[in-house]
């Protein structure tokens, strides 16, 4: 294995006014991107992200697991007639009104239908700010199809492999997640910066090389942005980049979608192995499994895999509110080295730095999650 580049030293600041990235490393040359969002993306809307439902995921967690254990795997295709209630709407009065229908015929939790709602009046609102002429036709259409393909999970839950390859068929749940996120970002504003570095990469995909990118996490819509800002220059790389995912992103009934248009390698979080004791077992061989994936995609070559070496999203600091990277776990960076000095085959470690946090801010509180805990909406976070 050689490393590309040394894991740098970032350091970054945030004004309201324009948004500013300064980047320190021991080498110039660091791939990372820099993403200017429309004022919609402000803190007002920080409900946009699909963590909504903590008081979903112990269940929908004992559910994954269980469903590892026995062998089962979801199809992604609906088992029951699926409502077409959603993907029928004709306008936003419809669409917001089918909540209530199917809330009334017993097919949609309440819960998870005042998520839905909340996170349509923040997306409608941040479209709406970004000053496009076509708003509102571009809300209806993407909101239609998220209630309709939050609902197919309702109605038959998909349940990730530890190893997930993007679902482009007969729904193309990649340009789901590239269409929904695409109105959020002022692209005239945004770059990607050491571009001959993917160029690079790409080269050395081509070669059957690996490469790894070790990265800092900001918001769960990184995979999106990332691909999204990669989809003109390098749209192999965007297309196959696969992401180490937890098991939030796998779990949440609103993210789910989203997650299944991605290649994912899903594992559960060592912070958060014992927030659920009965649990921590099963989550320690589910992780096993999906190491073993990891070492035989690895060994095949030409595989590019992206990891947020800290296991969490960045914070700003509480008093400066400047942003910063979280600190690396070396733990999760000596695993990606030995499995890639094991693979045989050649392989590189470049670091990614991300500044695309007002998107889908994290709260600023973190909590472990509670077994019995029901409110949905309590801004914290559990990463």
């Amino acid at each position: 294995m050689s490393s590309t580049l040394p894991l740098p030293f970032f350091g970054g600041t945030c004004t309201k006014a324009a948004f500013s990235f300064s980047l320190k490393s021991s080498s110039p040359l660091v791939p990372f991107q820099r993403l200017q969002l429309f004022r919609s993306t402000s803190r007002t809307t920080t409900r946009i992200r699909s963590s909504l439902f903590h008081s979903l995921k112990a269940k929908a967690t004992a559910e994954l697991v269980q469903d590892k254990e026995s062998g089962v795997v979801a199809t992604g295709k609906p088992v029951v007639e699926h409502s077409r209630t959603f993907i029928e709407a004709r306008s936003e009065q419809e669409l917001l009104s089918g909540l209530r229908k199917e809330v009334d015929a017993g097919r949609l939790p309440p819960n998870v239908a005042a998520g839905m709602e909340e996170v349509y009046q923040n997306y409608r609102n941040a479209v709406f700010q970004s000053g496009d002429p076509a708003a509102v036709g571009v809300v209806l259409s993407n909101m239609t199809v998220a209630f309709d393909h939050w609902l197919l999970d309702v109605e038959d839950p998909f349940v990730f492999e530890p190893y997930h390859k993007a679902l482009r068929e007969p729904f193309d749940y990649y340009m789901f997640g590239e269409n929904y996120i695409r109105p959020l970002i002022d692209f005239r504003n945004s770059y990607v910066g050491n571009l001959s570095l993917f160029y690079e990469i790409e080269e050395k995909l081509k070669q059957g090389h690996n490469v790894v990118l070790i990265s800092n996490h900001q918001t769960e819509a990184d995979p999106i942005i990332i691909s999204l800002l990669l989809e003109k220059t390098n749209p192999h790389i965007a297309e196959n980049m696969i992401f180490v995912a937890g098991d939030r992103v796998i779990t949440d009934p609103l993210c789910k979608p989203f997650s299944m248009g991605r290649n994912l390698l899903c594992v559960y979080s060592k912070k958060h192995m014992y927030d659920i004791p009965e649990l921590a077992e099963m989550k320690r061989k589910a992780n096993t499994r999906s190491l073993k994936e990891m070492a035989l995609l690895l060994r095949g070559g030409s595989k590019i895999v992206w990891i947020a070496a800290s296991g969490g999203r960045d914070r700003p600091d509480p008093f400066t509110e400047e942003w910063y990277p979280a600190l690396f776990d070396s733990s999760s960076v000596d695993n990606m080295r030995r499995l890639i000095e094991h693979s045989g085959t050649p392989g590189h470690v470049y670091p990614l730095a991300l500044l695309c946090y007002d998107i889908m801010p994290p709260p600023r509180q973190k909590k472990k999650l509670e077994k019995k805990e029901l409110s949905p909406f309590m801004g914290l976070d559990y990463q």
